[in-house]
């Protein structure tokens, strides 16, 4: 049986088939809903005009006195998440491209790394980054590298560290999305799940963040990055590497401070 939230997103919408071509997503997705997943209410709320809070009130009604407005550093943070994460999990397209081509950077080792990834953004195109990503993170068998944090700590795919992955993501609320097909371990997941914690996407507690850092990124997620700055194969992706590389420093530079 659907909920109060999931009807009324419904019925503001004009029906499943609609609904889901609003989202992107294929009708039989939204058909076998009962409530709104978490990782698709604020998509809804921007599909239909219905409030988050009537959508899932289980998620957010205990949280509209608290949670106001994310600082300016946060919301920098979880931009530089999204943007990792968008770059990790697809080859970026010309339009992408184009925007990353104007990033500026100032002369702190991020802001060179910015500078330096828009760089090679204007010099290159979306064919040739595409070849590029397939070959590093896909292959013919295998790509050069594997952005897994199983692999990255025991050396193999779906072991214990992505179990406990999947179980500190349950208690955190942050359900699986559909049509995905990659572990939750992926690193462009993991830092698609940091953007959302930041961000206030996902319902949790305000240092949820910091936990999810420390406990799944922190122990190998560095080490990746500069394997990925120093892959053979990797030209643009080189800089990404730079990037992630940087911003990982200063988050763990930051939660290493007191709370």
């Amino acid at each position: 049986m659907r909920d109060q939230g999931l009807n009324e997103a419904l019925r503001t919408a004009g029906g499943v088939s609609e609904l889901a071509r609003r989202l992107g997503i294929s009708q039989p997705s939204v058909s076998n809903w009962n409530r709104v997943p978490a990782e698709r209410v604020l998509d809804v709320e921007a599909a239909t005009g219905v409030e988050r809070v009537v959508l899932r009130p289980d998620l957010y009604a205990a949280r509209t006195d608290v949670a106001g407005d994310i600082s300016e550093i946060d919301s920098a943070r979880a931009q530089e998440y999204a943007l990792l994460a968008a770059l990790l999990g697809r080859a970026p397209n010309s339009d992408l491209l184009n925007r990353l081509a104007q990033l500026r950077g100032d002369a702190t080792p991020l802001g060179l790394a910015h500078a330096d990834l828009a760089e090679a953004a204007s010099n290159t195109n979306a064919d040739n980054v595409e070849r590029e990503f397939f070959n590093l993170f896909i292959g013919v068998g295998r790509g050069e590298l594997l952005p897994y944090g199983s692999y990255y700590l025991t050396g193999f795919l779906h072991e214990r560290p992505l179990a406990r992955l999947r179980q500190d993501l349950v208690e955190l609320g942050v359900e699986r999305a559909e049509g995905v097909a990659e572990p939750e371990d992926h690193a462009a997941i993991l830092c698609e799940v940091m953007a959302g914690l930041i961000n206030r996407k996902f319902p949790a507690a305000q240092d949820a963040d910091r936990d999810l850092f420390e406990k799944h990124l922190r122990p190998w997620i560095g080490r990746f990055f500069s394997d990925l700055e120093q892959a053979e194969g990797a030209t643009f992706y080189r800089r990404v590497g730079r990037l992630g590389r940087a911003f990982v420093d200063i988050e763990t530079e930051a939660f290493a401070l007191p709370a």
